[in-house]
């Protein structure tokens, strides 16, 4: 397998899985409802962001939103000394109140940007960032031009080395993709949903396919079962729109089962069911990076062991989809 890849027009190389920190920002809220994965414990969280570091994982995703800001702290606390060794990514575009751990809104102003890059920075401890994206994924379009501008004044500054859009709607990050040093789009994409449209501008484009939620939340993973019941405090159980996989805090029959249907093609070779779908994602284009999200030292271990295990055949691909998209 393929162990590194190419973040678009920027010649960026990086691990070719990635790791987000949603879930290791801690709490936070949105009008009262959770918008965390729960409780955690920081200790654990530097611990798992080492772990994946030493097993091949340079792309360290983030946001300011995520813990409004604490997310970013636990990494410069866990990987501040491995710094130049590391892709560090960050988004903006919301806003917070970090005593309160409350997301309070959204600005999409440029002069917002610019003091929300700067604080962004001073808690990751970094005189830079290598990636920032845009975190407002329904953004009006005619808004975006202006901080496609700024972008490229920030990286002129040497203050970012690329950027991107964090959108579902290739629509929108094509807006982006017009500035010179554009380098990606963050976007959904895993086994259960694809993203023919955007991986194909990515293509025209020349941009990197970040992935998020490339294990549905944890779906497509042996930990969830048809009897999971997620605690309170678990955005998963909160159910915001988007959030398909999960409903009321259990997995969605529909999701569980066209999981189930693919579970043996996957979980071949030797890889587990969750590895079996990072593979997925790596074989589906060569733009791609998933960044899965990691609290343990043993998700760590297993999202990042995909590199050292069998890849996803041509022939694996082909059944997958022949079962999955009839």
């Amino acid at each position: 397998m393929t162990t590194t890849r190419i973040l678009g027009r920027s010649g960026i190389e990086v691990g070719a899985i990635g790791v987000g920190t949603w879930a290791i920002g801690g709490r936070m809220t949105i009008g009262g409802d959770d918008y965390g994965w729960g409780a955690v414990d920081d200790d654990t969280s530097v611990q798992a962001l080492r772990v994946a570091v030493d097993l091949g994982a340079t792309l360290i995703d983030t946001a300011d939103a995520y813990g409004t800001g604490h997310a970013e702290r636990v990494i410069a606390r866990a990987l501040g000394a491995r710094r130049d060794q590391l892709v560090w990514a960050s988004k903006w575009g919301n806003t917070y109140d970090e005593a309160t751990r409350e997301l309070t809104g959204s600005d999409p102003t440029p002069g917002y940007a610019r003091r929300a890059l700067e604080a962004s920075l001073r808690r990751l401890g970094t005189d830079r960032l290598d990636l920032w994206q845009l975190h407002l994924s329904d953004l009006d379009p005619a808004l975006a031009e202006d901080l496609v501008a700024l972008c490229e004044q920030l990286v002129d500054e040497g203050l970012i080395r690329g950027y991107g859009w964090s959108t579902d709607d290739p629509a929108r990050a094509a807006v982006f993709a017009a500035g010179p040093r554009c380098t990606l789009v963050q976007h959904a994409l895993n086994v259960l949903g694809d993203a023919p449209e955007m991986l194909a501008l990515c293509e025209a484009q020349n941009l990197a396919s970040v992935n998020r939620s490339p294990l549905a939340m944890g779906l497509l993973s042996d930990k969830i079962t048809a009897d999971t019941v997620l605690p309170p405090g678990d955005v998963r159980r909160t159910g915001p729109g988007w959030l398909s996989w999960f409903t009321d805090g259990r997995p969605t029959p529909e999701f569980l089962a066209r999981r189930d249907a693919v579970r043996d093609v996957l979980a071949s070779d030797g890889r587990t069911l969750a590895q079996g779908a990072l593979a997925w994602n790596l074989a589906r284009s060569p733009r791609t990076v998933p960044i899965a999200g990691i609290r343990t030292v043993a998700q760590a271990q297993e999202n990042i062991g995909t590199l050292a295990v069998a890849p996803m055949t041509a022939e694996e691909f082909a059944q997958v989809e022949a079962l999955l998209r009839q």
